[in-house]
């Protein structure tokens, strides 16, 4: 396994500006802000990304300006996960051609896709691009949980380097690393990130590395010294943030955070909520002013 697939890889927001576009300025300060800080790279496009919610031109944009302002100096991941195969394949044509270290896809969902129907459709967007592929596990919102015999139908193929798996089913995390010990696996909650990295996990993309990845880059430090109860308190104080932000939502809150520390996100899209003033004082007595 290529050890620059190892780390921390924000999961990046999408900022908007007052009149609702996507703020290009704020969104390469924001990668130049985490490349700062050391993370490995970005995963672009995804849920944090509020992709669904994006028109096509704009995932488009997103991937160009986070390609641009990296400027080759990072590991990219484009998520280019679609209901559509078709709009899928479309997303990883651009990928490519923006030079992304490869693509990744949450499953089809809301029509309760067949495991051999899931199974196509990633098959089908490899086939037709040039870049190798992370699939991308999150039963919660996706409703498909994909087993450890089933990760295997596609681990066979090189062209499967690993999975973002975004559960707290640490038994299948440590079975897919345990099995396939040259695929990279992610974590992918934040405020487990500790016992994924017990389990074998290589690293993680989550959203609150955008603001706070200095602490996850500490948590795998003092992992690898066998500093256990130092990475703990880290993770404890994590916790303490997200516990803060779902007080108030946890995509509203995070893009919130940001504005507070210089780099303007917006409002996240409707249907997500506008915070109250109430609100963001909370979030910066709770959360900003404790970073």
């Amino acid at each position: 396994m290529n050890s620059k697939l190892q780390g921390i890889f924000p999961a990046l927001l999408t900022p908007f500006d007052g009149e609702g576009h996507v703020n290009t300025r704020s969104l390469e300060r924001l990668v130049e802000y985490n490349l700062e800080k050391g993370v490995s790279g970005f995963y672009v496009g995804g849920s944090t990304a509020e992709a669904f919610l994006l028109s096509p031109e704009e995932r488009n944009l997103v991937y160009e300006v986070v390609a641009r302002a990296a400027g080759g100096s990072a590991v990219l991941f484009a998520h280019v996960g679609c209901i559509s195969t078709e709009q899928a394949i479309a997303f990883g044509k651009t990928a490519e051609r923006l030079g992304y270290t490869a693509i990744s896809a949450i499953a089809p969902f809301y029509y309760k896709f067949s495991f051999a129907q899931i199974k196509k459709y990633y098959y089908d967007i490899v086939d037709a691009i040039g870049l190798p592929m992370i699939i991308y596990n999150f039963p919660n919102f996706s409703g498909v949980n994909l087993t450890v015999e089933q990760v295997a139908e596609f681990f066979c193929d090189p062209r499967f380097i690993g999975i973002k798996h975004t559960s707290n089913d640490f038994f299948a995390l440590e079975q897919f690393k345990s099995n396939f010990p040259d695929r990279v696996v992610y974590n992918g909650f934040d405020e487990m990130f500790l016992s994924g990295l017990s389990m074998g996990a290589d690293g993680g993309i989550g959203s609150t590395y955008n603001f706070m990845a200095e602490k996850f880059l500490s948590i795998v430090r003092l992992y690898r010294e066998n500093r256990m109860q130092e990475a703990l308190a880290i993770q404890e104080e994590v916790n303490r943030i997200i516990r803060a932000l779902c007080q108030v939502g946890v995509m509203e809150g995070e893009k919130e955070v940001l504005t507070q520390l210089g780099i303007p996100f917006g409002n996240a899209r409707a249907p997500f909520s506008v915070l109250t003033d109430e609100q963001k004082q909370f979030i910066r007595t709770n959360i900003t002013e404790t970073l």
